[in-house]
């Protein structure tokens, strides 16, 4: 039993990985948040703090005897990372044996300009276990959580996301004649498979992939036809119109967020098309198999399977 500390504990990925290792009954589990609880915290083993991440002296007394932290930052609001870049100098003087920063997705950052709060991170570790390790840590790369694409019915804490893929509408957005290619890994096996890293007892790796399903679009849109039952409407752009933003689409994936004006969230949207087709042909969603490795027992969920299940009785 160790004692682990979840910084942005009330997220939809968070909360997913913190109800996993409850469940276990093997550790105590330190929420933080900037927030108090929603409700009464009656789970054994499981306590709050609330901290708004700008005071170090706080965060290492809040990290004291803690072993994992485990990092959910939003960068909303951050987007030079100080918040997470906090944690981990707290961490370090708290003598926390292990961190997992904020990653939880993309196994490279080509065409994705909203990651940029993680290759910032990424480098601020790489610089302070430059000249001998101080930290040992993880990057848990699942590529895309293929729980976005279930009925927004179906999930407990993850909300269904308007993706260039919609299974909802039977409706996609792809390059001509250009192939991508993603991981999809279920939210069930990230979280298992963190729950297993924590007992893992040799050295974590740098690149922690958590490598589900890897597939091309054209697959993918080949099992939403078979699990939704009819074809797809497909939308085929240019890359080069793609990449200088011309995006000549009769619909698109409307992306919201509370810090863009409702004017600018088309342009918004068109942004985050782009950077997802981009993204594919440039295979930032592949991830490795580290863990898949580490943990030879664990058997991985099928995307296909996934689907076919979820998906099942939906008109």
């Amino acid at each position: 039993m160790v004692k682990i500390a979840i910084a942005g504990g009330t997220g939809s990925i968070s909360r997913e990985i913190i109800d996993v290792l409850v469940a276990t009954k093997k550790h105590d589990i330190l929420i933080l948040s900037r927030k108090d609880p929603v409700a009464v915290e009656d789970r054994p083993g499981v306590t709050w703090a609330k901290t708004d991440y700008t005071d170090k002296a706080q965060l290492t007394s809040i990290l004291q005897g803690v072993h994992t932290v485990f990092a959910f930052n939003s960068p909303v609001g951050d987007p030079s990372s100080i918040a997470q870049i906090n944690v981990i100098d707290a961490a370090i003087a708290a003598g926390v044996k292990r961190l997992a920063p904020n990653e939880w997705s993309s196994s490279k950052f080509d065409e994705l300009p909203w990651y940029g709060e993680k290759a910032k991170v990424r480098a601020y570790l790489e610089e302070i276990n430059k000249e001998k390790k101080v930290l040992e840590y993880t990057l848990f790369q699942p590529g895309l959580i293929i729980d976005y694409l279930a009925p927004v019915e179906n999930l407990k804490y993850l909300k269904t996301m308007p993706l260039w893929i919609d299974f909802q509408k039977r409706r996609g957005i792809t390059l001509v004649d250009k192939e991508a290619t993603y991981t999809f890994t279920t939210m069930a096996d990230v979280a298992n498979i963190v729950a297993r890293a924590i007992e893992y007892e040799g050295e974590w790796p740098v690149i922690g992939g958590i490598r589900g399903t890897t597939m091309s679009d054209t697959k993918l849109l080949e099992i939403g036809a078979k699990v939704r039952g009819g074809r797809f409407n497909i939308t085929s752009l240019r890359e080069a119109d793609v990449q200088a933003g011309d995006i000549r689409s009769p619909w698109l994936p409307q992306f919201t967020d509370p810090n863009i004006p409702p004017e600018q969230s088309e342009q918004f949207s068109k942004v985050i098309v782009k950077g997802s087709l981009l993204s594919g042909i440039a295979k930032s969603w592949v991830v490795s198999d580290n863990w898949n490795r580490l943990l030879p027992d664990y058997k991985f969920k099928d995307v296909e399977e996934y689907l076919e299940e979820q998906w099942a009785g939906h008109a």
